[in-house]
């Protein structure tokens, strides 16, 4: 039976005379991104294909990469990696009332997520309910983290190592926008499902929002019966720059079993700023997003557990060359580098007084080629250092990638 859906879903794919292609809502990558459309926008802000009088659209996107990395000399050769293979199904089901989902395969099939399925209710520009599994907007990339949007092949340490990379829930919340001449401005607010104790219960043996994910029993339940709260405001102006501040927090443990009180509440609290802007006299496109994590420690855990932890990255993305190559009238070259730090544990040995130095740079410099605003050739070069906890002479990891992404 699941080779006979398989095989239909594939024919009604490859039929011409059926399917068109819906891309009024794709947001073109770096060169393109002025645009008045939000990083909450980015979910609906992709290509989808319409085929025939279905009321469902589809879409989705393909990572496949090789990389030669190495750490400290030791290297595990010529890797090759397929990333991600993602689907999207869309319907509007009558007017204001639409639906989309997002299922992601990671590394062939070893991971397969829901990563978003939500029914939206449009009531006013400024008052719409969003109910479902929902990516908690965080930051700017976790919402808007498609593969085909970035020059980079690896996702931002601090938001997949730090914050938990497409971090979604079940919940319910509203959000809203309102343009004014040059200026927008919109807000999110949800109450979902949360996180669970593995934060600090986990085999990274340190502080981890993203060992949480493990937990798929969050769809299903809430891990202590407490809501986590979203909330993230935006602003942007059209010939400046957009700007977002966005709030994640709620208890964390077990706190209580069939009324029996077990433990106190230990919280996490996270704070982010995430902003993008265009240079217009040179085209260089700038994104950039930090977070501050603050977890309530129990004082059983020794200190190796942070209560604090902090990083972003900053991607400068400058096209120097756009004319017609082989064929492709819409191609892009692109130069462009990131820098990324994480400082997994801010605090002080409690003897010595001396910084407990467990923490990540990196810089990644990358030249692409984006055939078209849906596909993009990626040649990566990684060096990143790592201390550890105790500060001993950084751990170095460098080498190559290259791959392509593209929407389909």
């Amino acid at each position: 039976m699941k080779l006979v859906l398989l095989t239909s879903f594939i024919v009604l794919l490859s039929c011409p005379c059926f399917s068109q292609i819906d891309s009024t809502l794709l947001r073109q990558a770096p060169a393109n991104s002025s645009d008045t459309l939000l990083n909450m926008d980015a979910v609906y802000n992709r290509p989808f294909l319409s085929i025939g009088r279905l009321p469902v659209s589809l879409g989705g996107y393909v990572e496949a990469n090789w990389q030669h990395l190495g750490t400290d000399g030791v290297t595990e050769g010529h890797q090759f990696q397929m990333r991600r293979f993602t689907l999207f199904v869309a319907s509007t089901i009558y007017d204001r009332l639409k639906f989309l989902s997002e299922v992601e395969f990671e590394d062939g099939t070893k991971e397969i997520n829901i990563e978003f399925a939500a029914l939206d209710m449009e009531f006013h520009p400024l008052l719409n309910m969003r109910g479902g599994i929902i990516l908690n907007p965080i930051g700017a990339f976790n919402q808007n983290h498609d593969g085909p949007k970035w020059e980079f092949i690896d996702r931002p340490i601090s938001s997949t190592q730090m914050l938990p990379a497409t971090w979604s829930n079940v919940g319910f919340g509203i959000y809203g926008k309102q343009s004014k001449q040059d200026f927008m401005f919109a807000y999110e607010a949800y109450l979902t499902n949360g996180f669970n104790d593995k934060i600090i219960n986990n085999s990274e043996g340190r502080t981890s929002l993203s060992a949480a994910k493990e937990n798929e029993e969050r769809f299903e339940e809430n891990f202590n019966g407490l809501p986590l709260v979203t909330l993230k405001a935006a602003v942007s102006h059209s010939k400046v720059a957009e700007i977002g501040l966005s709030y994640m927090g709620g208890v964390y443990n077990k706190f209580e079993e069939d009324g029996l009180l077990l433990n106190k509440k230990y919280r996490v609290d996270v704070f982010a700023v995430d902003m993008n802007t265009v240079i217009k006299i040179t085209g260089t496109y700038i994104n950039t997003e930090f977070a501050l994590i603050h977890v309530e420690i129990p004082p059983t855990y020794s200190q190796q557990y942070g209560s604090r932890q902090y990083g972003g990255f900053l991607d400068i993305v400058q096209p120097f060359y756009k004319k017609p190559i082989l064929g492709f009238n819409e191609s892009i070259l692109n130069i462009s580098c990131r820098l990324e730090y994480v400082d997994w544990n801010m605090a002080r040995f409690k003897e010595t007084n001396t910084n407990i130095a467990n923490h990540v740079y990196a810089i990644v410099p990358s030249i692409s080629w984006r055939i078209s605003s849906e596909t993009v050739l990626r040649l990566n070069y990684r060096y990143q250092w790592q201390a550890d906890l105790l500060g001993n002479p950084y751990s170095k990891t460098a080498g190559f990638q290259a791959g392509f992404s593209s929407y389909f």
